[in-house]
């Protein structure tokens, strides 16, 4: 055991009276709420309804649950259909295990559907959310905390995150501390959080740009957080699967970058709140 080291949680839930508070489930419902509030404030400085972003969000949010489980289910299915696996727990989201990659392309879904109920442009909308999201996964990554899973290889550092031995790898029953590689990508998500809003302040970002900038960063931190792993997983040509879907997004997220600065106006001075206003609202 090294002299320092961050411990885990004895326990992943508190019950007040009958009903259950599990901390993997509040640190969700934080982030969301985090996400928007900041996508709110956001909304409305480039002159749109503030009430918007958690309009949409009643949409989005649902649909990105259920995205966000179901890669998880289908990148991991051998505890659920597997031999032995029980399919009903595949339904127990509380228990851990949702893919960010899932989340976003069922928001995304239900995003569209909400803009186009509240007659407003999605690409509008993704910049507004766009560091929302970073800071919901900052904050919903602390849920992993409670569940003692996200961790990375076995190691002594002082910041070694304390595994007990119900939770720790069958490779390595004996060696109590790893890489808390929760920690290291909550920590890169504020970095992305931070990034993204200096950048659509000084380049005034707009047409899903912001999205897309805040997607090739995410996925930069993803791909070596990823790499520490231990968990299991599948791989193909010696990467875990979530790498590959790092480099993918990655390649996405810059071409449309490229492409999206190619075309935008080279004069950004005009932008006022009602031009962004009929902006928001453009298809």
């Amino acid at each position: 055991m090294p002299l320092a080291f961050i411990p885990s949680p004895s326990i992943g839930e508190v019950h007040l009276g009958p009903l259950p508070l599990r901390g993997y489930s509040l640190m969700l419902i934080l982030g969301i709420a985090a996400a928007i509030w900041l996508g709110g404030r956001r909304w409305a400085a480039r002159g749109g309804e503030k009430t918007v972003v958690a309009d949409v969000a009643l949409w989005a949010v649902p649909f990105g649950v259920v995205g966000a489980r179901l890669y998880h289910v289908i990148t991991s299915s051998e505890p659920y259909f597997g031999e032995g696996g029980d399919p009903v727990k595949a339904l127990f989201v509380w228990d851990g295990g949702i893919g960010i990659w899932g989340a976003i392309a069922g928001g995304v879904v239900g995003a569209w559907i909400g803009c186009r109920r509240k007659g407003v442009a999605l690409s509008a909308y993704a910049d507004a959310v766009a560091p929302g999201i970073a800071l919901a996964q900052a904050i919903g990554r602390w849920g992993n905390w409670f569940n003692q899973e996200l961790y990375g290889r076995a190691t002594t550092l002082p910041w070694a995150l304390e595994i007990d031995p119900e939770h720790r790898p069958d490779t390595t029953p004996d060696l109590a501390t790893y890489h808390p590689a929760f920690l290291y990508e909550s920590l890169w998500c504020l970095g992305v959080v931070a990034l993204v809003l200096w950048a659509d302040r000084r380049f005034r970002l707009d047409r899903g740009r912001t999205f897309a900038l805040y997607a090739a960063v995410y996925t930069v931190g993803r791909f070596w957080i990823e790499y520490l792993r231990v968990d299991e997983a599948h791989h193909i040509l010696g990467l875990r699967l979530n790498d590959w879907t790092a480099l993918l997004v990655f390649a996405a997220a810059v071409a449309y970058l490229v492409t999206a600065t190619r075309r935008a106006p080279d004069d950004r001075s005009g932008y006022d709140d009602h031009a962004n206003e009929g902006a928001l609202r453009s298809a």
